[in-house]
């Protein structure tokens, strides 16, 4: 098994990419958090992975809210001991408008894109550290952290770069403590419960004109990339980007 007794906290872990990740993981061994604000569908995913023999508890959890960052990281080593794995892969879209320029929707996208993510890092930083350091950590950004596109608010854009340069910067404090920090950049994937345009087919047939291997992602392909950065096998791996985008980002 790839993480086998590594503790993991998932965020955003409910449905989606998430929840795939959180079911691949205690496939693999680990013990698995899953954490998010949606518990009846959460503790759907703790049964799955219980059910199949793996070990997963539910932690709630808004991703913008700092003290429940410190609950659910404190829940986890709680009940395991240590933090060894955290997936900040909680985020909403920013296609579902008709005003690009929508202030309210730019703050909301950003306290929960790049503050949650941010607050993430603090908090597995702290407990990756009190249990004598290393660990990996893994922030979702996207392919629309690394250019620009039509339709979506630019609120995504630049909260998915913040993820993206926020991983760096860490990645660089904290090689001596051995904990590595890499992002992940999926492509076009299913859409999400906050998606507008990109759920919109003439929009992903127009997305999929670039995309060289011609179809969509599936949330499970994002999964196994994550598995690998959460994995001793991407041991010399850190401030890295892994782009799980069919080749968009070559185009």
């Amino acid at each position: 098994m790839r993480v086998a007794n590594k503790c993991a906290l998932v965020t955003g872990a409910a449905s989606g990419m998430g929840a795939a990740t959180a079911r691949l993981l205690a496939r693999e061994g680990a013990k698995v958090a899953v954490a998010d604000m949606l518990e009846a569908e959460g503790q759907a995913v703790v049964a799955q992975i219980t059910a199949a023999g793996g070990t997963a508890i539910f932690v709630r959890l808004d991703v913008t809210e700092e003290s429940q960052w410190e609950a659910a990281v404190g829940a986890v080593t709680g009940a395991w001991g240590r933090l060894d794995v955290l997936v900040n892969n909680a985020g909403i879209s920013g296609s579902a408008t008709n005003d690009l320029y929508d202030t309210a929707l730019w703050d909301r996208i950003m306290a929960v894109n790049a503050r949650g993510c941010f607050l993430g890092v603090k908090y597995a930083v702290a407990a990756m550290r009190g249990h004598g350091g290393g660990g990996s950590i893994i922030n979702l950004s996207s392919i629309s952290g690394v250019v620009g596109q039509p339709r979506i608010h630019s609120a995504y854009n630049a909260s998915k770069a913040a993820v993206r340069l926020l991983t760096k910067s860490v990645a660089v404090q904290e090689g001596e403590a051995r904990i590595r920090i890499n992002s992940v950049h999926p492509g076009l994937m299913p859409p999400m419960r906050t998606s507008g345009a990109t759920a919109d087919p003439v929009f992903r047939a127009k997305m999929l004109e670039h995309v060289p291997l011609g179809r969509s992602g599936e949330v499970d392909e994002v999964a196994q990339a994550i598995l690998f950065l959460a994995s001793d096998e991407s041991s010399y791996m850190t401030g890295s980007e892994l782009h799980v985008d069919g080749g968009y980002l070559a185009c």
